[in-house]
């Protein structure tokens, strides 16, 4: 530590710097540091921000943090995908050095010839600094300088215009900078906007085929798949997940509710994959499923498929390539368990034998649905495969398909989860799902907020493998609660298919499985007559999706600040985006069963309002104008509004910068 001036503790920074921070185009990335020297003399800092593409970079001074006079901050929000880097550059500043001083002094009592030196030196430091400055702004720089100089002037005249607000504007975009020092270069990778926003609505397509005339259901196509993506697009989603659909093996097959003895006509699990780099023949062929990706995209939908890295016992891995498997003492290949669970019909791979034909053969099946049109991929349980696997595919994919979004189903610990989130992937499910209390759903939120520069969170509200029990017991009120805490909550959220009929009944008392789960059956779903009897929350989810779509405020993640409640069961959060000056503040009753009543206590600040501000609030669901302050009384009863998800007047952007790092002292790396 040699400098004068020293920067520490610079972030955002990963895995002591040895990994890039992570962001979207259009997001906005808080960057912070600690900046100091020796004795009173005031420092600053510069963020400077440039894209490896062109090398432009730009630069803009860091403001103070009025809690911590030693932090500095600034921000930055990338313009296009790539590699970006940023530095934090410390320096003296001589001229707030000089201003602290004079006004003090005079502020004292004393007079020009006492501060006779002050005043001469300042007209230096204004010299030097209008020499600096374009043309076009110098002047006032000159005319600072000269005052200063002149012993003729009475001295309130000659400080006036170097302590002028016109000065000061002028010298916070052109400073004088002394004993600079350079920061070192951090890097961040910058995906596409929908890798941090996205709704996603997830189907099996099988399921598309309807009945036949006998009532019984009918294997859906790839052509009946693309039909049922207009219901999906008209609800406001823009990613489609398809599980596998791929051939599906006919060993060991799974029978209906996970039955180990399969009937002739049962179609097994779509997770028993017989071949990887094919499609399934009763949904039709590649190049049906190619115009499927395109009519998806067409609808403004992109299609994302799941990527499971398994085989069923008559894959032709099993018979090539039985060294990707674990064999048993007894010659058997394994298959799949999680005790109790068995799951006959997978064989699990094992990537000790030979990993570089594994490596090699699951990048050629990658590549085939990438040039299929599949621009996003769910991936199946990716933390019992090895970080080091995940960290090479996604970079090789990255390498010529920078696009490629990867989602990680990884219902795991921590270290795992931010540990695959380092190793590529863009997206993560979370424990979400089974968290329902106001206390877990604030401290998962925070978590994930306190983590936003490496993973990003997707709130599904439901999976095929997860029906939580409060969706169970709940009744409809509940289905609404989750879908407006995931769509508010996170900037990602899903929903699978069933969800919005209030599907709820589980395979037997304790589980989670559906009974007549969809893994093993068909399950085609009557969704038109739903909604004409009034027994279907498509209405509201496609009130969600508009209102996060209409609202900048909600497809951010950095910028979520929970406001105190008096009931345990009345949640408040509200998110401000800095750049369009949105803020929306959400307000929802966690009980299914009960009217709530609570007093909303609003941190003003916290979403760019003065103490003691009275202002009006916009229910984006109802419609309904409220006139709000810092305390506020509220009643949300389950069987007529769950949550009220208010809109208020726009924040100056210029005036509210400071709330996008608000929170940022509690990150932890």
């Amino acid at each position: 530590m040699t400098s004068r001036l020293v920067i520490d503790d610079v972030r955002p920074h990963i895995s002591s710097g040895t990994l890039p921070s992570k962001a979207v185009v259009g997001e906005v990335v808080p960057i912070t540091a600690l900046v100091w020297r020796e004795g009173h003399d005031a420092v600053a800092a510069t963020l400077s921000v440039w894209p490896a593409l062109t090398g432009e970079v730009s630069s803009s001074t860091m403001s103070f943090d009025p809690d911590n006079p030693d932090r500095v901050h600034g921000l930055f929000s990338p313009s296009a995908p790539g590699r970006w880097f940023f530095r934090v550059d410390a320096w003296s500043d001589p001229i707030a050095t000089w201003r602290n001083a004079v006004t003090k002094k005079m502020a004292a009592g004393q007079q020009a010839a006492e501060l006779s030196n002050d005043l001469l030196i300042g007209s230096e430091f204004f010299s030097r600094a209008a020499l600096q400055t374009p043309t076009d702004h110098a002047e006032p720089l000159f005319v600072a300088s000269r005052c200063l100089a002149d012993d003729n002037l009475a001295l309130a005249d000659r400080v006036q215009v170097a302590l002028s607000a016109e000065v000061e504007e002028i010298l916070a975009e052109h400073p004088l900078r002394e004993l600079i020092v350079d920061g070192a270069i951090h890097e961040v990778v910058v995906e596409r906007r929908e890798a941090l926003y996205n709704s996603w609505y997830e189907l099996f397509p099988r399921s598309t085929g309807g009945w036949d005339e006998e009532g019984n259901p009918v294997h859906g196509t790839f052509a009946t798949t693309a039909q049922a993506l207009e219901r999906v697009a008209a609800m406001g989603f823009d990613t489609v997940y398809f599980p596998p659909i791929h051939p599906i093996g006919k060993v060991h097959r799974k029978g209906k509710n996970n039955s180990v003895v399969a009937q002739p006509d049962d179609v097994g699990s779509p997770w028993a994959i017989q071949d990887h780099s094919a499609t399934h023949p009763r949904l039709g062929t590649m190049e049906e499923f190619r115009a499927l990706v395109s009519h998806a995209r067409s609808l403004g939908l992109e299609v994302a498929l799941d990527l499971a890295l398994q085989a069923s016992p008559d894959h032709p891995w099993a018979q090539t390539h039985p060294e990707f498997f674990t064999v048993l003492p007894d010659g058997t290949i394994a298959y799949a368990e999680n005790p109790p669970k068995k799951y006959q019909d997978i064989y699990p791979l094992n990537f000790d034998n030979d990993p570089a034909g594994i490596y090699a053969e699951i990048y050629r099946i990658t590549m085939i649905w990438v040039e299929a049109g599949v621009t996003v991929f769910r991936v199946d349980n990716p933390h019992t495969k090895p970080a080091g696997f995940w960290s090479w595919l996604i970079a090789k994919v990255h390498s010529t398909h920078p696009e490629i979004i990867f989602l990680a189903e990884a219902f795991t610990r921590a270290p795992r989860l931010f540990g695959l989130a380092k190793s590529g992937f863009s997206q993560s499910y979370t424990y979400f799902t089974w968290q329902t209390s106001k206390h877990d759903l604030t401290e998962l939120a925070k978590l994930h907020v306190e983590q936003a520069d490496i993973c990003r969170p997707n709130f599904f509200v439901n999976t095929p493998d997860i029906l939580h029990a409060s969706l169970q017991t709940g009744g409809r009120a509940m289905f609404a609660i989750r879908a407006a805490l995931a769509a508010t909550l996170s900037p990602a959220w899903g929903v699978y298919s069933g969800f919005e009929l209030y599907e709820h009944r589980a395979v037997a008392p304790g589980s989670e499985e559906y009974l007549d789960s969809e893994k093993y059956e068909l399950r085609p779903r009557d969704f038109q007559s739903a909604v004409k009897s009034g027994d279907s929350l498509e209405a509201y989810i496609r009130l969600l999706n508009y209102i996060r779509r209409e609202n900048p405020a909600l497809q951010q993640l950095r910028n979520l600040h929970f406001h105190n409640t008096d009931n345990n069961n009345i949640m408040a959060y509200s998110k401000v985006d800095t750049v369009s000056g949105n803020v929306v503040l959400v307000v929802i009753n966690l009980d299914p069963r009960n009217p709530q009543e609570a007093t909303v206590y609003v941190d003003l600040p916290a979403i760019g309002l003065e103490p003691r501000a009275t202002y009006p609030v916009s229910d984006a669901i109802t419609g309904a104008v409220y006139h709000w302050a810092d305390r506020n009384f509220v009643r949300l009863e389950p069987l007529r509004d769950v949550a009220h998800i208010f809109v208020l007047p726009d924040v100056d952007p210029a005036e509210s910068a400071h709330l996008a790092w608000r929170e940022v002292e509690d990150y932890r790396p």
